[in-house]
Formats: structure tokens, C-alpha cells, sequence
């Protein structure tokens, strides 16, 4: 029985792939771009943070989170707005094409063994494209797959699109291991990433114009006010959605958690243990691996939990399991278990994405879908800038601040308020 609902399930999904030609290309559109992204972020993060030639401290490792997501955090809604309102096939051919240019100059700039500064405003635009892509496949990807496929195809797409990633630092890892650690083999890797933009422009520019949207229902104002009233119009948009905002509650609290964690992790992990454990970029590597791994089970699960209690329900679930296993496994700082919280963080905080995603593009017009996504991004990257920074100014040297861990499952408990807040503000609006 078993064995024959899994051979309809990929009858179904072949069908799918043959009737939505379009698909293919979008994938390799995404994949292409993670993959490039995934290695592009281990190359920086070797220059940067695992760089025997350079020493980073929390205070300094903060900063830099700062530099590389809160400006596009600014920007982001207006990126929005222009989803909403030009042919995204063209958003995504030169925003793959910028790119690549930008990947290639910060590899430049890591070859000459250019200060920190250039560099890092050089990756702050690099990573603030893309963002705006992964944005505008987002918002795509209803032109290309019909709404009752929409749950499982993006919880497939987003969580192989991780695996990409995921693949594309271990690349990074590889080729610095192959040419040396420091600037030289930074920069090697980073030139490869290059590649992943330039396959994902060629993808795009194989749809036709309008092929992605936006519909006829897009916005027609001058592109000034279009793009000054994106934050507005998406919030409202948001609000009067009641799934979406628990949605976008549950990733919020996690993209705080994972903020938190992610600044205990470089440093923990960024040095052997006495034991001989692994440490440096591949100690951090293993824990991104172990993300990746929870991620890959989250999108088999989902769809199948979704059916089964809904969207609300799923996001408790998921908040449920990421607090406990934040304050069990994580206040211990130990190799191991930081390993095994970080596979189940992943999977708990795909879940919650994985759910968010799926409220997104059933519950909201596809004419305001882009300004949604790009909504999302912002506030997610300035809640993750800001627990980087508070945890930067209380976190211990080494990473072991148990009071801050516990602190980050804190938040999973006001997130669960939060949602139960916004269940009955739902109830009594239905």
C-alpha cells in the first residue's frame, strides 16, 4: 500500500513537471543561485572569520552581520514594490548578471589582500542581490506550478535550494582546503560562486516577457510612490491575513533564535577541541551541514503535517520543538550536542519557513506577493542583525554564555504568546 501511494505521489509530480514546462527553468534558476550563494557566504566567512591572517572578535563578527544584511533590510521593501510592478524575468536575468560582477570584484579585492572594509561593503551588495532573487523566484513560482501543487513544490524546491547551499559551502571548504588557507584560497573559492549567478542568468533569460508577472492586477502608479509605499502596502497585506501573520511570527522568533546561535556557534566551534574535535570552517561547516540534514527531513514532513492540522498548528509544533531543544541541548555548548541542536533547529525552523511560505502564496494576490516576500526578508534580517548584536555585546569570548541561551528559547516562548494572540484576533474576524 505504502509502496503504491509513493509510486502515485511521483506519477503526480512527473505530470506536473510535463505540464508546467516552466518549472525546470525556474529551479535551475534558484538551485543555480543558492549553489552560488552557499559557496559565495563559506568563502567570506573563511576570509573573514576562520582567516588565520585576520582575528575577529564577537563585537567584530556582529558588525559584520550588520554590514552584510541590516542595509538591504532597508531596502528591501522597495526591492518588493519593483517585484510587483516590472517583468520579473528581467529582475532575475541582470540581478544574476550584477551578481556576478559583484562576486568577481570581491574576489579581486581578497586576491590584493584589500582591507576589511571594501570587502565587506562589497559582499553587503553581493548578498543584498541576492536576496532580491530568491525574492523574485518566490513570488515566480505560482505562474509556473498550479495552486494544489504549491505546498509540496515549494517544500521540495526550498529545501533542496538549502541543500544547494549546503553544497556550495562544502565546495568552498574544498577549494580552500585544496589551495591554502588566507586570502589566495579565499579568493579562489569566491571566483568559482561566480558560476552559480551566471548559470541562474541564463535560466532566466530563457522565459518569456511577462512569463513570471506580476498579473494585470499589478500596480500602475509612478515607480516612486510604487516603491515608497511597498513596506505599507505589504504589512497591511500581512495584517489582514491572520495565517500569514502567525506564519511570519514563528519565522520571526526563530530568525532571532537563529541569530543568537549562529554567533555562539562561529565561536565555539571555530577552534579544536582538547579532545581533537573538529574545529575552524570545517567544525562550522559540520554544524551547516547538520542544518541542511534537519531542512532535507523538514520537507518531507511538512506537506504531509500540513494536510493533517493546518498551517496555525504547525507553526506551534514547530516553535514547540525548536524551545526544547534550545534549552536543552544548546546551554551545554558541547561539540556534539551543538551538532544535534543544529540538525534539529533546522528542521524545526524549515518547518515554520516551509509553512510561511505556503500561507504566502495561497492567501495573498499574486500582485502584492513580491512587496509580501521582500517584507518577510527585512524584518527576518533586521531581527536576525539585532540578536547578533545583542549577543555580541554579552557573549563570552569563547561562545559560552548559558544565560544567553537560554534567553534565545525565551523568545520561542514569547512567539508561541504571540501566535495564540493572533488565533483569537482570527477567530473572532471569521
Amino acid at each position: 500500500m505504502a509502496a503504491r501511494r509513493r509510486s502515485g505521489r511521483m506519477r503526480r509530480a512527473t505530470r506536473t513537471l510535463r505540464e508546467s514546462p516552466g518549472l525546470a527553468r525556474l529551479v535551475t534558476v534558484r538551485f543555480a543561485a543558492q549553489c552560488g550563494d552557499g559557496m559565495f557566504q563559506a568563502a567570506l566567512g573563511g576570509a573573514i572569520l576562520f582567516n588565520p591572517e585576520r582575528q575577529t572578535e564577537p563585537a567584530a563578527i556582529a558588525a559584520g552581520f550588520a554590514v552584510l544584511l541590516l542595509p538591504y533590510s532597508v531596502v528591501g521593501p522597495y526591492a518588493g514594490a519593483l517585484l510587483d510592478r516590472w517583468d520579473r524575468r528581467l529582475v532575475l536575468l541582470w540581478a544574476n548578471a550584477l551578481r556576478a560582477v559583484l562576486i568577481l570584484a570581491t574576489a579581486t579585492a581578497l586576491a590584493l589582500g584589500a582591507d576589511e572594509a571594501p570587502i565587506m561593503l562589497l559582499a553587503l551588495t553581493t548578498v543584498g542581490v541576492s536576496r532580491f532573487v530568491l525574492s523574485g523566484v518566490s513570488a515566480s513560482l505560482p505562474h509556473v506550478v498550479r495552486p494544489g501543487w504549491l505546498v509540496a513544490t515549494n517544500s521540495v524546491l526550498a529545501t533542496v535550494g538549502s541543500g544547494f547551499s549546503a553544497a556550495g559551502a562544502a565546495s568552498a571548504v574544498a577549494v580552500i582546503g585544496l589551495v591554502g588557507a588566507g586570502d589566495r584560497g579565499s579568493a579562489a573559492a569566491v571566483t568559482v560562486a561566480a558560476l552559480g549567478s551566471v548559470v541562474a542568468a541564463v535560466a532566466a533569460a530563457r522565459f518569456g516577457p511577462q512569463a513570471l508577472g506580476p498579473g494585470p492586477g499589478a500596480p500602475r502608479a509612478p515607480v516612486v510612490r510604487t516603491v515608497l509605499s511597498g513596506l505599507v502596502t505589504g504589512a497591511r497585506t500581512v495584517w489582514r491575513a491572520p495565517g500569514v501573520t502567525t506564519a511570519m511570527i514563528g519565522i520571526g522568533a526563530h530568525r532571532i533564535v537563529f541569530g543568537i546561535d549562529t554567533l555562539i556557534l562561529v565561536l565555539v566551534l571555530r577552534e579544536p577541541t582538547e579532545a581533537g574535535g573538529a574545529g575552524g570552517l570545517v567544525g562550522f561547516g559540520l554544524a551547516v551541514s547538520a542544518t541542511a540534514l534537519g531542512m532535507l527531513a523538514a520537507a518531507v514532513t511538512t506537506p504531509l503535517v500540513l494536510l493533517r492540522v493546518g498551517r496555525p498548528r504547525t507553526v506551534v509544533a514547530g516553535l514547540v520543538v525548536a524551545f526544547v531543544v534550545q534549552v536543552t541541548l544548546v546551554p551545554g555548548f558541547d561539540d556534539t550536542r551543538l551538532l544535534v541542536a543544529a540538525l534539529l533547529l533546522g528542521f524545526a525552523g524549515q518547518t515554520i519557513k516551509l509553512t510561511g511560505d505556503a500561507a504566502m502564496q495561497l492567501e495573498i494576490r499574486d500582485a502584492a506577493r513580491g512587496r509580501v516576500f521582500a517584507l518577510q526578508d527585512t524584518v527576518f534580517n533586521i531581527a536576525f542583525v539585532a540578536a547578533v548584536a545583542v549577543a555580541g555585546a554579552v557573549i563570552a569570548p569563547d561562545g559560552r554564555t548559558p544565560a544567553l541561551a537560554f534567553g534565545a528559547g525565551a523568545v520561542y516562548l514569547v512567539g508561541l504568546v504571540a501566535v495564540a494572540a493572533n488565533s483569537r484576533r482570527r477567530r473572532a474576524t471569521s
